[in-house]
């Protein structure tokens, strides 16, 4: 594929291209993308339709993590890996444990996870010893400089990962490593703020069960909780799961080996097993396609807290405290949201400025640029527009109100 960077054209801005609505999707197979194409062509296909696809390996083909990490039998490296990570410190999970409705994690050296993966793939996986998963390591921050990967053109528009990367100056962020033996898995789960997610097998071998927006309604029990594995003969329970129907709610099953890329749209719930022992690097982000979603996110979990602290509206403050603890549990309030949308807009804004300035006025990324903007002023004034917002104090809505005239004055 020709170009190294995200690049739309006019068309795209067009209303005939609008915003990806939250509904049921009517999607019942996962494309599979065995030769290059465009950013373009992503953009429309599977960003704006919210549809899953499977790139094929040629879009990893030049990491330096699989030539480096996988021995010649296409499995983990372990003395490589050991010479190169065995010194740090990494989130490893049990899964054959659950705790809180999550598999517990405790903190290891990559050197005592990877001589136990070791062992366990010399005995032939047995089933009486722990299935241990490191999972959720903040590679990027823990080896900056080693250039593991390069992101995918089709997911380089990464709001979410700008963001964090700014706001904490590269103490965190929405990028990750996974490390897991045969028989490992992810329990059933959305991604964290209704993001999208890829996710590039280094080596080894996974499959996804995938569920369409809508389909988990039917897998929520009595009290409101998402079963945990979806593959449990619990939920054959009416009683636990009255609404669940197996005729009705059935996943997209996808198997994805090496090299291959997984893209997992916005709001489908997923569980994942490796089938054989597997190295991935997974991000979550955000871009113009699903910011929306990601608002009405912090929405939905905001009116959970409010419900579940309602005894206590007549403390000061109650508003404030709402949104503190919405931070606490989700991991952003609306302060912060708009903080985002902040620092999203003024570097487009700043780079537009420039590009007239110099000359440049077909920058191939000047189109992108305005759909940003465009989707950001929408998403913003719905913002603005909230009950709950127009609680949150007066310097945010101040924040808010100046966003909104500089994106005016664009002339979007």
């Amino acid at each position: 594929m020709s170009g190294h960077e995200p690049v739309l054209d006019e068309a795209v801005l067009d209303a005939a291209f609008p915003a990806w609505q939250y509904s049921a999707s009517s999607c019942c197979q996962v494309d599979v993308v065995s030769q290059p194409i465009t950013y373009q062509e992503f953009f429309l296909t599977y960003l704006q339709q919210n549809r899953p696809c499977l790139f094929g390996s040629h879009v990893t083909s030049h990491w330096r993590s699989r030539r480096e990490w996988v021995a010649l039998d296409g499995t983990p490296d372990w003395e490589t890996l050991k010479q190169l990570f065995g010194h740090l410190t990494v989130p490893v999970a049990d899964c054959k444990k659950v705790e809180y409705q999550a598999q517990p994690k405790q903190d290891m050296l990559m050197a005592q996870f990877l001589t136990y993966w070791q062992d366990l793939c010399t005995r032939g996986h047995p089933a009486d010893k722990p299935s241990l998963y490191l999972k959720d390591w903040h590679f990027c921050r823990s080896c900056p400089d080693y250039g593991a990967y390069e992101t995918p053109v089709y997911f380089q528009s990464d709001w979410l990962n700008e963001f964090w990367d700014q706001q904490y100056q590269g103490e965190d962020d929405y990028r990750f490593v996974y490390m897991g033996p045969k028989g490992s898995w992810t329990p059933f789960h959305a991604d964290v703020f209704r993001s999208y997610s890829w996710s590039a097998n280094v080596c080894g071998c996974k499959k996804w069960l995938l569920f369409p927006p809508g389909q988990e309604e039917q897998l929520h029990d009595t009290t409101g909780s998402l079963v945990y594995d979806v593959t449990s003969e619990e939920l054959l329970d009416p009683v636990r799961y009255p609404h669940y129907s197996r005729d009705t709610c059935r996943p997209l099953e996808v198997v994805q080996g090496p090299g291959e890329v997984m893209f997992v749209p916005c709001g489908w719930h997923h569980q994942v097993f490796n089938l054989e022992d597997t190295i991935s690097i997974n991000h979550n982000w955000v871009n113009s396609c699903n910011v929306h979603m990601m608002w009405g996110f912090l929405q939905s979990e905001l009116s959970r807290v409010q419900q579940a602290i309602s005894d206590c509206t007549d403390m000061e403050d109650w508003h404030g405290h709402c949104q503190v603890i919405l931070k606490a549990s989700s991991g952003m309030n609306y302060q912060e949201f708009v903080d985002f949308l902040s620092c999203i807009a003024d570097r487009r804004l700043r780079d537009l400025q420039l590009w007239d300035k110099e000359g440049e006025g077909e920058h191939p990324s000047r189109h992108h640029h305005r759909l940003d903007l465009q989707r950001l002023y929408s998403v913003l004034c719905t913002v603005m527009a909230d009950q709950d917002f127009q609680r949150v104090g007066l310097e945010v809505q101040s924040k808010a109100d100046c966003l909104k005239m500089s994106l005016e004055k664009a002339h979007l």
